[in-house]
């Protein structure tokens, strides 16, 4: 029978802050987001990630991405939220309050299809 050893955990402060530390690693970000998660759940704040449908911060079309945003704009972690979403470099989807596509931040999501070869009157 063999013994398996395991090294031993490294240690993760319990702090929480709203930059990230550019010199820490990806978990211990990641850490500190999730404690300022739950932090502000302990407070009884609403985190909208966590309060409504999460396809809602994925969606395909240009109001329910705007809408995701305004979702954002309440949220006590909106600024860890957008710090850890930029270290992880995410793919897509509303961090903080800011919408990436291809792992960089865009203004607004364009609908599908190609453009109109003519202006749209308003």
């Amino acid at each position: 029978m063999s013994t398996v050893i395991t090294p031993p955990l490294p240690s993760v402060p319990t702090d929480t802050f709203t930059q990230a530390d550019p010199a820490a690693p990806p978990e211990v970000t990641l850490m500190q987001q999730l404690n300022s998660f739950d932090e502000a759940d302990a407070l009884g704040q609403t985190v909208p990630c966590r309060a409504f449908d999460p396809e809602v911060f994925f969606a395909e079309t240009p109001a329910d991405v705007e809408y995701a945003k305004s979702l954002c704009g309440t949220c006590p972690v909106k600024e860890s939220c957008l710090a850890g979403a930029l270290d992880r470099r995410e793919p897509w989807g509303v961090w903080g309050g800011e919408l990436f596509v291809q792992g960089v931040i865009v203004a607004r999501k364009r609908p599908r299809g190609r453009p109109r070869k003519t202006e749209v009157m308003a």
